[in-house]
């Protein structure tokens, strides 16, 4: 049935000579609209992961490249100021890293044994942003393994020599270590656990002849300003890679109605007016609402958000919007239960956190985060979300730190968090923040189930400190 709407709109275009064709063989416009914003929702952490991917595996040039499909990458420092790729880094722990192409065969995650006090993971995440599968201290503990991974259209048998085995939602998926660095002068040795880490073809782990390779992919160049302006062809390409599950059924047919899709052939450059009318308003919308999502996200605590935004596909269900708000918030985060994340940009009292201000944060000797592993506090800029350069390459403070942090007469250890030194005596004791607003994040790995615990998240009976703003 044409609405009212419908036919003001088209007899309006008409006017000014657009053609007009299209407007009944599609949705029409505030229908069409609505489809391009719940398709944003929808596609943004697909494309997102998308130009993650392209920076770290396909383009050479990026700046941010690691090593080609299926080949392991380590990164033997951590992440800085100059890393870009991925909003809110972790500098906690040095990176180990593989994109994974499943299409042609699995494949096989090995690990060596490690020392039981140092923590370490392996996140296994989709193209969807699902964290399917984990790896490491918490999950499969410290003994040397191998685990295959396997993409949505594997069926043949698992080796007997694996100790797992992993689905993929998607015909790509990344598998990101995590290894924890308890101070500097312990990198040396984190570089040889990283040297025993491995990713190989299934066919290579049982010594076996390949299957013939998967067909080439002509990957097409992503930018953070392309992926505003073509959003719909990025994510129209990815889903070629990314097979509908049940809950995905409604979403893909209203996408393929607007010409989204596997086997599309998007355009937005070629879109009559209206049409880039509909797409544009419906992303702009889509992106407000992931952004009050973001803002929205779990339950404040003393100025910290606390949330359980990430998780595998049973865990957003279908709630496109969590996915998309998580994505944003931090692409890649952990799920509750190996990693959690406060994250704050308010002080204890509402007022906006700016460097250019002076802060405390205060933990009573009693009331450190509880953590099976370690925690730590992050400094980002409060725009980009990225790392902040700073005069003593110091981007957050963690738990392997307290030895050499300033007590105080209680045994409680106060952060100093502002843009200039809060005076030799209290550096050791200094987050150092830029001159504009702040972006805090609080990470505890493999936190405590038992009281005190953050868990369930917003929940839980450890409570986080706020921050005080100082006179000095």
């Amino acid at each position: 049935m044409i609405t009212k709407r419908q036919l003001l709109a088209g007899a309006a275009l008409a006017a000014t000579g657009t053609p007009v064709r299209s407007a009944f063989s599609r949705p029409g416009f505030f229908a069409a609209k609505d489809i391009a914003e719940a398709g944003f929702i929808y596609g943004l952490p697909i494309v997102m992961n998308y130009g993650v991917m392209y920076d770290f595996a396909i383009d050479k040039n990026s700046g941010q490249y690691k090593a080609p499909s299926n080949v392991l990458s380590n990164e033997s420092n951590v992440f800085t100021y100059k890393d870009t790729a991925v909003v809110t880094p972790n500098s906690d722990t040095p990176y180990s890293f593989v994109l994974m192409d499943l299409r042609a065969e699995p494949q096989v995650i090995s690990v060596p044994a490690i020392d039981r006090q140092r923590y370490y993971s392996v996140q296994l995440c989709d193209s969807n942003t699902y964290n399917f599968g984990y790896i490491g201290t918490r999950a499969t503990g410290t003994e040397a393994g191998d685990y295959l991974v396997a993409g949505p259209d594997w069926n043949g048998p698992a080796p007997s020599g694996v100790k797992g085995v992993y689905r993929s939602s998607t015909q790509f998926a990344a598998a990101i270590f995590r290894t924890q660095l308890f101070e500097p002068a312990d990198i040396e040795n984190v570089r040889k656990v990283q040297a025993g880490y491995r990713s190989q073809a299934l066919s290579a782990y049982l010594k076996q002849p390949a299957p013939p390779p998967a067909p080439e992919i002509a990957f097409p160049k992503i930018t953070k300003d392309l992926a505003k302006r073509n959003f719909f062809e990025y994510l129209d390409f990815a889903l070629q890679f990314a097979p509908a599950a049940p809950n995905e059924a409604d979403i893909r047919a209203k996408l393929a109605s607007i010409g989204i899709g596997p086997g599309k052939t998007f355009n937005f450059r070629d879109l009559p007016l209206k049409q880039k009318l509909e797409i544009g308003i419906g992303m702009k919308q889509g992106q407000n609402k992931v952004n009050a999502a973001v803002a929205k996200a779990g339950t404040v605590v003393n100025g910290w958000n606390i949330s359980g935004l990430f998780g595998d596909s049973a865990h957003y269900n279908g709630d496109w919007l969590s996915r998309a708000a998580a994505a944003q918030g931090g692409i890649y985060g952990n799920s509750p239960e190996e990693a959690m994340y406060p994250f704050s940009r308010i002080d204890s009292t509402g007022g906006t956190l700016d460097g250019r201000n002076n802060y405390t944060l205060t933990f009573p000797a009693d009331g450190l985060p509880p953590v099976n592993a370690f925690w730590s506090v992050t400094m980002y800029d409060g725009k980009t979300q990225l790392l902040v350069k700073n005069p003593i390459d110091r981007y957050l403070i963690n738990s392997p730190m307290l030895p050499n942090m300033r007590k105080n007469a209680d045994g409680s250890v106060t952060l100093y968090i502002r843009h200039a030194s809060p005076g030799a005596d209290r550096e050791s004791n200094w987050l150092p923040a830029p001159a504009g607003p702040i972006y805090l994040v609080m990470r505890l790995y493999w936190p405590k189930e038992t009281p005190p615990s953050i868990l369930p998240p917003g929940k839980g009976t450890w409570r986080p400190p706020g921050l005080v703003l100082a006179s000095h």
